[in-house]
């Protein structure tokens, strides 16, 4: 346990003396930043950040999204949104992102065809999709409002759960762009707004070198995630990946690994990584709701305890936490006023408490006037935030 807490420390560069001076070198750390919630990304980076939490600004990881190039935000493991070095971005487009691509379309043809678009359901979507493509290289930039005025066939209406009290109808154009975002044909672009913004632009995508074959990219992907993660139990990657149980074991048998008891739990680590990392001084963290570290396991009474019910949704989202010494033992939140509140699950000790103040100051002055509310929230953010 102490091993494994260890390990988090310094490879999920949380202890002072493992931290990042760039957002890339986050990202690369933790293999991919959760994007779904735009401002989790920039807040799991400032905490991880070096130089007193100012290395890695507003400003640095916007260059690293839009300017240069070193972050690339894209559909990935288990149909999430993340931010991933441009490096990895193919490997887990081959892995991940191309499997969900075909799901996605064939689930998106399904429908038109019961909506009764037309005789040959995947031909017309493929016009759909040929011709925003086309509207987006002419425009440069364009949100999907923008694409569907220049396409009117993204505002095809579906109707959803019909007969129940929360159905309703919508257009196609988000899930027309989210296809052809996961088929590498678009990207992200910049959000409208703040850092903080979910309202995002879309761009002509630079398809980049073709992505390797879906196995030799499983293999890449298991092996980095577990120099972060591991050594963890098999079901822990096939979870994270959204593998099947068979992709995850094939995966793993074209790695050298090893095996690893944890606490009688059968465990997986990369051979020659079996050795204990070096103890750290305490330390202290305020993550975001969403961020990578607790969302890596699917097990993870190791750290969280019998937290769960105050700090995750019904969905499995998890908010923001407060660790200590490699384990959560609290919850933050902001209030409307910018100050940041946090509550202890359990008795950390003095110490604790006064390192926990200190990152809270650190945070509320690096955030300056820009308000976080989760796009998932949880019992304990709603209480702390009200």
């Amino acid at each position: 346990m102490d091993e494994r807490r260890a390990r988090l420390a310094r490879r999920h560069l949380l202890a002072p003396q493992a931290r990042a001076g760039t957002a890339a070198e986050v990202a690369a750390a933790l293999v991919a930043l959760h994007g779904t919630d735009p401002a989790s990304v920039y807040l799991a980076a400032w905490a991880r950040s070096a130089d007193g939490h100012r290395a890695v600004g507003h400003a640095a990881m916007e260059r690293a999204l839009y300017e240069d190039g070193e972050l690339v935000r894209m559909l990935g493991m288990r149909r999430t949104m993340f931010v991933v070095p441009a490096a990895l971005a193919p490997v887990i487009q081959a892995s991940c992102t191309d499997q969900i691509a075909e799901r996605m379309r064939r689930g998106l043809i399904r429908n038109l065809a019961a909506a009764g678009v037309g005789p040959d359901t995947g031909r017309w979507l493929d016009e759909v999709g040929d011709a925003t493509v086309k509207a987006l290289a002419a425009r440069g930039t364009a949100t999907g409002a923008e694409l569907a005025r220049e396409e009117p066939r993204l505002r095809t209406q579906l109707v959803y759960a019909e007969g129940k009290n929360y159905g309703g109808s919508s257009s196609i154009t988000t899930r027309v762009l989210m296809l052809l975002s996961a088929e590498r044909r678009i990207t992200r672009g910049r959000p409208r707004g703040g850092w903080t913004s979910s309202q995002y632009e879309w761009a002509p995508a630079d398809p980049g070198p073709p992505p390797g074959s879906a196995a030799d990219a499983r293999a890449e992907l298991a092996r980095r995630w577990l120099l972060a993660f591991g050594p963890a139990p098999v079901s822990d990657l096939q979870w994270w990946t959204g593998w099947t149980a068979g992709q995850a074991r094939a995966a793993l048998a074209q790695l050298a690994t090893a095996g690893a008891d944890l606490g009688g739990t059968p465990g997986v680590v990369l051979a020659g990584d079996e050795e204990p990392e070096p103890a750290v001084e305490p330390w202290a963290a305020l993550l975001p709701a969403l961020d990578p570290t607790p969302m890596g396991w699917r097990d993870r009474g190791w750290f969280l305890g019998e937290h769960a019910p105050a700090l995750f949704d019904r969905s499995g989202n998890i908010g923001p936490t407060v660790w200590w010494d490699g384990r959560i033992v609290g919850g933050w939140a902001q209030h409307p006023g910018g100050e940041i509140v946090w509550r202890l699950l359990e008795d950390a000790g003095a110490q604790a408490a006064a390192a926990i103040a200190a990152e809270a100051e650190n945070l509320r002055a690096w955030l300056g006037p820009a308000r976080v509310t989760p796009r998932f929230r949880t019992p304990l953010e709603r209480e702390l935030s009200a």
